[in-house]
């Protein structure tokens, strides 16, 4: 019984610590560095009117007053618009982002007061594909925003949305099963625990591979080049045209706590997981010996789980900088690129990738 317990409580501080990471931090510092990176590479000064007493914090109150205005606004639902279903469509576009968190582990195993505790919520035995079959569920979030919403611009919006995102995850879906070859598991924490070995990395192993994946993630996402969903010159503002208040910053949420997953998962699949080259974790554990055990353990989990952010981190800002750098593809382009491009290149590089295994075995 005791046991239970106490792998209950390891459970709800894991889903604690995802929460307060990605909902609590990464979504709402995000956008404040949407902006704040936009105007440092356009040479503006950037969100700064926002203060406490006369404090302005380098514009992060504005995070702050963003909340405020979002829970204080008028929620507009548009006459003829399906209450129920425009309600819920939020909803659905920003639950799978999170639960995607449940497979991902940000860190490796360890030994804490005699309980081997692992640093991931659920570790399935298919969690790549849990994955991407959690994912594309917001597919419907934001194909009922703009049915619901009883809009045309609405509407085209949320059918750009459904072609360009089923439309990327069959190309998506295809790019990783060369690091599925390549690794002979589903398993994320597998996956990680093999990088150990600088060389093993994925992008050694399937560099043609996360280039792709990296562009689909994108495209899925809905982010600039990709964002003809939104297209603020042609639709207004899309699927959610006719939304305000908090329901249009759940959108907002939704989007960057994606760009977090996908950080995440280019983290784990090609650069290593949480392992720092030819450091590994026996090694880093024997240097924190005179601190016994458990403390050993803790010091090269929360080392990292450093390591594992600090990399999410800098993809985030990867992402950030391609959206602003980059202009807007035509619808057609979009749709060229996935089916004309990336499917034939990642059906060929499943091929080459089993010819080199056949090879090399």
């Amino acid at each position: 019984m005791t046991d239970i317990i106490v792998d209950l409580i390891i459970t709800l501080v894991k889903i604690g610590f995802i929460l307060a990471v990605t909902v609590g931090f990464f979504a709402p510092i995000l956008t404040w560095v949407e902006r704040k990176q936009s105007a440092i590479m356009q040479d503006r000064i950037g969100a700064n009117r926002a203060d406490i007493m006369g404090f302005r914090a380098l514009g992060l109150f504005h995070i702050l007053a963003d909340a405020l205005k979002m829970f204080t606004k008028e929620d507009f639902i548009p006459d003829g618009a399906d209450k129920v279903m425009h309600t819920l469509s939020p909803i659905i576009a920003l639950v799978p982002a999170i639960i995607t968190f449940a497979v991902v582990p940000f860190g490796g195993q360890y030994t804490l007061f005699g309980k081997e505790v692992s640093l991931v919520i659920s570790d399935l035995d298919v969690g790549l594909l849990f994955v991407f079959a959690i994912a594309s569920l917001a597919t419907y979030g934001y194909v009922i925003a703009g049915w619901s919403s009883n809009n045309n611009w609405s509407m085209l919006g949320s059918m750009r949305t459904a072609s360009q995102m089923i439309s990327y995850e069959v190309a998506m879906g295809l790019t990783i099963i060369g690091v599925l070859m390549v690794y002979g598991t589903m398993r994320l924490t597998e996956i990680g625990a093999i990088q150990e070995n600088f060389f093993r990395w994925g992008i050694f192993l399937q560099p043609v591979g996360f280039f792709m994946f990296f562009t689909a993630s994108i495209a899925e996402n809905k982010r600039i080049p990709f964002d003809n969903p939104e297209a603020e010159s042609e639709l207004v503002a899309g699927y959610f045209t006719e939304y305000s208040g908090l329901k249009f910053g759940m959108f907002f949420m939704a989007e960057f706590i994606e760009m977090v997953t996908i950080a995440a998962l280019i983290t784990l699949l090609f650069f290593g997981a949480w392992h720092v080259p030819f450091l590994g974790t026996a090694t880093l554990i024997s240097l924190f010996d005179f601190l016994g055990a458990t403390g050993s353990n803790i010091v090269a989990m929360l080392f990292h789980v450093g390591v594992f952010f600090a990399k999410v981190t800098f993809f985030i800002w990867v992402q950030m900088t391609i959206r602003w750098t980059l202009p807007r593809f035509r619808y057609d382009q979009i749709m060229n690129l996935g089916w004309k491009i990336l499917l034939p290149l990642s059906l060929a590089n499943i091929v080459v990738t089993g010819i080199i295994i056949l090879a090399l075995a």
